[in-house]
């Protein structure tokens, strides 16, 4: 473990990665600032998973969690840029850091050690490579919908990359799932990730069960995103994985999630940024009074009380009067001693509670394998546990708010409700729930710049200006290509 954590700390204080700010800058997506293309393997895995570990506590982290209202930016002083987002003035500008983290590093990071891998005979390096590009494509094809994937990553190669379909994408996304689980089962390799892989750390014997699962279980998201475009190819592809007997989550401990530690710049970006700029972010009035109604044991690891010592809890809304007056981010995102905020809380990206409300919500809509009740009841025991809630408690909630009752849409609310409590935190996903699904239910603030919900985000300004094949959108109701909605 002293090893583990000194490679973490290391490798943050050498890549230099900036997580407190969308400000400061970064190059753009076909400069390689580094020009490092034959570091070790060893240590680009590192770098490649601090950085995706970073990227998912950072800046899409606040956009995406303060549009699906799960933070406020509501804070004292002068207008800040969390107040922007909330209000929905979010800028081309605003993603210039978080694109240029994505394709100037971690896919960059990606395709090297592919490279690399590939040529050297390390096919369980080229296996978990190939793993974490399909979750960065995820991710960022869920921000912004087409992008650069097909001629991505050539460097001098190919400096302006035309942009590729976001179906197209996700098609591809699956093939390198597979290649990706097939390299990692190889039976010989001549390296293989050990302790310098900050996520999944470890023997690779071990964790080589991990990786898989996390691959089988990321299919189960990709599929499921499909579940108003094409429900029919939805429930064909989940039935396909799961009768096929396919690792898959079973407990806590196979969440895709990276930990931190408590040393100075190492520590969860959520903390740096909650610790630099007190105040940015509180607690939102929409996931409080979801959880203060049904007295959810959560609250607590969730959110501070507000007032501190009353055993309440209080969010703010967007366009509220600016103030310090509500509960603010707390030890399940940020890390706490009991006295004092620690930072060594992981950052969860997907979890044993979301595969139990996927296979949930599956098994309700599409009659796919399983008891949409049974997988119900264990999201948001698996949810509970993971919080550091006593097991009396949750018997406690669960007799109350555990029970699938009513129409099937109304059931379908209730998984995906309890899924955005439980996703509290998890990058981009509970805003795509949202956007496939309507739940759960968001008001527009009342001072925001536009009338609707942003549906994806604008291409960086950065991207704008330097390559010709992008094309900005004309405003951020452009949809996804899963996004079909009414």
């Amino acid at each position: 473990m002293k090893k583990l954590k000194y490679i973490v700390k290391a490798s943050l204080l050498v890549i230099g990665i900036l997580t407190t700010s969308s400000c400061e800058k970064f190059y753009d997506i076909n400069q390689d600032p580094d020009a490092i293309l034959e570091a070790p393997i060893d240590q680009q895995l590192t770098s490649l998973t601090v950085n995706i570990g970073f990227y998912a506590g950072s800046d899409v982290n606040r956009i995406s969690s303060i549009l699906v209202q799960q933070y406020s930016g509501q804070s004292s002083g002068t207008e800040n840029l969390t107040q922007l987002y909330e209000k929905y003035q979010i800028l081309g500008t605003d993603q210039n850091n978080a694109w240029s983290s994505m394709y100037a590093t971690i896919l960059n990071d990606a395709e090297n050690i592919i490279t690399q891998a590939s040529s050297t005979g390390s096919p369980h390096y080229s296996g978990v490579a190939k793993i974490l590009k399909a979750y960065a494509y995820q991710i960022s094809v869920d921000i912004w919908g087409d992008i650069p994937f097909s001629e991505a990553q050539k460097l001098t190669e190919n400096t302006q990359p035309k942009y590729d379909s976001s179906e197209q994408i996700y098609a591809a996304l699956i093939t390198l799932l597979d290649e990706g689980i097939t390299e990692i089962n190889a039976a010989a390799s001549n390296k293989s990730p050990g302790i310098n892989s900050t996520i999944y750390p470890g023997t690779f014997s071990t964790t080589r069960a991990n990786w898989i699962k996390f691959a089988n279980t990321l299919k189960l998201r990709l599929y499921l995103h499909y579940s108003e475009k094409d429900p029919a190819f939805a429930k064909t592809q989940i039935d396909q994985l799961v009768n096929s007997g396919a690792p898959l989550f079973a407990s806590n401990a196979d969440n895709f999630q990276m930990t931190f530690i408590n040393a100075a710049n190492a520590k969860n970006p959520i903390d740096q940024y909650s610790t630099a700029r007190a105040g940015y972010l509180v607690a939102n009035d929409r996931l409080v009074s979801l959880m203060n109604g049904k007295a959810d044991p959560r609250r607590q690891f969730y959110f501070t009380q507000f007032p501190l010592g009353s055993g309440l809890y209080k969010g703010s809304v967007g366009g509220a009067p600016a103030s310090q007056d509500y509960s603010k981010l707390h030890a399940y995102l940020r890390g706490y001693s009991g006295t004092a905020y620690t930072g060594d809380a992981p950052v969860r990206m997907l979890t044993f509670a979301e595969y139990n409300f996927i296979r949930a919500e599956a098994a309700l809509r599409f009659s796919s394998p399983g008891v949409a009740q049974t997988f119900y009841t264990a999201g948001i025991t698996a949810s509970m546990q993971s919080a550091g809630v006593a097991a009396d408690d949750i018997t406690t909630y669960l007799a109350a708010n555990g029970t699938l009752s009513g129409t099937p849409a109304q059931q379908l609310e209730q998984i995906i409700t309890e899924k955005y409590i439980a996703s509290y935190g998890v990058v981009v996903e509970p805003w795509t729930d949202w956007r496939r699904t309507g739940y759960p239910a968001l008001t527009i603030p009342a001072n925001a710049v536009i009338n609707f919900l942003p549906r994806s985000l604008y291409y960086p300004q950065s991207e704008i200006d330097l390559n010709p094949n992008a094309k900005q959108k004309a405003s951020m109701d452009v949809r996804v290509f899963w996004d079909t909605r009414q």
